[in-house]
């Protein structure tokens, strides 16, 4: 059994992932700074219990579903409705297209405010970070089913919202 995660494993894994757990975060909270604090958070807390996380595969998974519960917690916290910043992407093509695309990235944040807490997890976790449903069921510590039933309601929900607004 490993000594558990190192902090030049920890280390690396900031580096390789800090922009991926940011824009996780953002996904959930309403402002830039209130992300990276969510993430700085999490680091610090893996890294003071880094000799619990025994295998350094999972280091990952525990930083996402500490900024998951970090950023649920902030939520409660302000008892506020969610607004999430989008950021332009560096590489667009033109100002136009950059403009469209600043356009749908807008509305689909819009009807993600609209869904419920627990969808919209499931759909930031399995789409925006890319994970399986088994990860997301762990992460989220709830069942497969719910997160196949918690993702099929709200992508039919967003389906609606984003049709109307055709």
């Amino acid at each position: 059994m490993a000594a558990g995660t190192t902090v030049d494993h920890l280390t690396e894994t900031y580096r390789a992932h800090y922009r991926s757990l940011l824009g996780l975060a953002a996904l959930l909270l309403d402002d830039t700074a209130s992300c990276e604090d969510v993430v700085q958070e999490a680091f610090i807390r893996v890294h003071s219990a880094r000799n619990r996380v025994r295998d350094p595969e999972k280091t990952l998974a525990y930083l996402r579903q500490t900024v998951v519960n970090l950023s649920r917690s902030a939520l409660r916290r302000r008892i506020l409705g969610l607004k999430l910043l989008s950021k332009p992407m560096p590489d667009m093509a033109s100002a136009e297209e950059g403009a469209y695309d600043q356009l749908e990235r807008d509305a689909l944040i819009k009807a993600m405010r609209g869904l419920q807490r627990r969808q919209r997890e499931v759909l930031v976790l399995r789409y925006f970070a890319d994970m399986t449903e088994v990860q997301v069921a762990e992460t989220l510590g709830i069942s497969l089913g719910s997160v196949k039933a918690y993702g099929s309601r709200g992508i039919a929900a967003l389906r609606v919202v984003m049709e109307a607004q055709a």
